[in-house]
């Protein structure tokens, strides 16, 4: 280890005034709802970035009140309760300002030039502080806890500043780079769910043959897939040629069963339950797990297999009927009990098209609007398959299916990438936090 390393404690960096940490403010059911700061839970602090989708907002006359717990640039953030204390994530100059929760607590540096704030970043990610906290967790029968009492004695080994900044800058241009392939592929994400509702929900393609224009972006080859006419069933306004349908009618549900806990992380399928799907849908891959055990045929998911929750443990019920589709780069997956397999029953309607149609906030008010329960909200399956939906024609479906790819693909790519960075920059991080490897 180079020389100027110290080892110090975080109650030492108070009294000195290099440290400040925090918790979060405890808000009231009234005081949320409105449009002024955005309210930050644990649950949206995932391990690999902050999830915005669906997150609460204080009323804007309460912007003075909540001032104090407000995020800054350079903050680490750490959740302290529950299964996921631990997790940790750092505000950037990219992120808008948010108002912490009570299980969520900051470390912010006062004197940026003696103590580094993105140097915390990846302490937090480190073993030093990673087998601590373990210690914390074991010395209690209650659910975890990580209190300000126990991180005011958390130890830490400090490099010379200089090499603080360095270290923070090496991890961090990789970081960075993570990031920006994450908000690549929302915005790829984006692109294939305004061109789905352009086609399928607002038909333009259509409108505009009906007005005797040509489709704006679509080529003839394209275009002449649309009809020119609607047809009126049942007040409702549909392209002609195209039907009304249900879900029911294309695909059926193969619900997911337990699996045993210590045949975690061995080799096999990935295990894809609540965890691998976003807020409002989408796959998520930042907390996949491997499982060794036995797994039926039924059960197993492919690439561009639907699956989906029937269930929510929240009231904001994000995660209720939303729908995820298994990339291209996981080979094989399992359900687990929380969750549920399209199977499709024929071949009127393709996945790619489904999935987007799923995806839609109609579908998930439906599902809300169906909900039973309190604590723990659920969706019968009858009701799930009961989903209204528009049927194209296969011409119009593939032509989508076609752009859809294309997109999948790049979104992969990134993906893939990230992974790859994301390995590089965790061989690093204990080399770098030892000395072993000099920044």
């Amino acid at each position: 280890m180079a020389g100027e390393w110290r080892e110090t404690t975080f109650q030492q960096l108070l009294d000195e005034g290099l440290l400040e940490i925090g918790d979060g403010y405890r808000a009231q059911n009234n005081e949320l709802g409105g449009a002024g700061p955005i309210f930050l839970r644990a649950g949206h602090v995932t391990d690999t970035h902050i999830d915005f989708a669906g997150v609460e907002h204080f009323h804007a006359d309460l912007a003075d009140k909540v001032r104090s717990k407000m995020s800054k640039v350079g903050d680490t953030i750490i959740t302290t309760k529950g299964n996921s204390t631990g997790r940790t994530s750092f505000v950037t100059d990219r992120l808008p300002s948010f108002v912490y929760s009570p299980h969520l607590s900051y470390w912010r540096s006062r004197d940026p030039e003696k103590l580094c704030g993105g140097f915390l970043r990846y302490w937090s990610r480190g073993k030093e502080f990673v087998d601590q906290l373990s210690g914390m967790k074991a010395s209690t029968d209650m659910a975890p806890y990580l209190s300000l009492t126990d991180q005011r004695r958390l130890s830490i080994t400090l490099p010379s500043p200089p090499e603080q900044k360095s270290i923070a800058k090496i991890l961090g241009a990789l970081d960075d780079k993570i990031e920006l392939n994450r908000q690549m592929n929302a915005t790829l994400e984006a692109m294939a769910r305004l061109l789905f509702e352009s086609w399928f929900v607002d038909f333009d393609p259509v409108r505009a043959k009906v007005d005797g224009r040509q489709p704006a972006a679509l080529d003839t080859a394209t275009a002449d897939l649309f009809p020119g006419h609607f047809d009126h069933t049942h007040d409702v306004l549909r392209p002609q040629g195209w039907t009304l349908s249900r879900l029911g009618d294309h695909a059926d549900l193969v619900r997911g069963n337990t699996y045993k806990s210590k045949l975690k992380d061995l080799p096999g399928p990935y295990l894809l339950g609540l965890g691998s799907i976003k807020r409002n849908g989408g796959f998520r891959d930042d907390s996949l797990r491997t499982y060794g055990g036995e797994s039926a045929p039924k059960l197993v998911l492919r690439p561009g297999d639907l699956f989906a929750s029937l269930k929510d443990v929240t009231q904001a019920a994000d995660l209720l009927g939303a729908v995820a589709r298994v990339p291209a780069e996981i080979p094989a997956g399992r359900l687990t009990q929380d969750t549920v397999k399209l199977v499709a029953r024929d071949s009127e309607i393709s996945f790619a098209y489904l999935y987007h149609a799923l995806l839609r906030l109609e579908c998930r008010e439906y599902c809300r609007g169906r909900a039973t329960g309190t604590t723990n909200l659920g969706l019968s399956r009858e009701d799930f398959l009961g989903y209204p939906l528009l049927v194209p024609t296969k011409q119009v479906q593939n032509a989508f299916d076609a752009f859809d790819s294309q997109i999948e693909s790049k979104i992969a790519n990134n993906r893939i990438q990230s992974r790859t960075l994301a390995t590089l920059r965790d061989t690093l991080l204990p080399k770098l936090l030892s000395g072993e490897i000099q920044a």
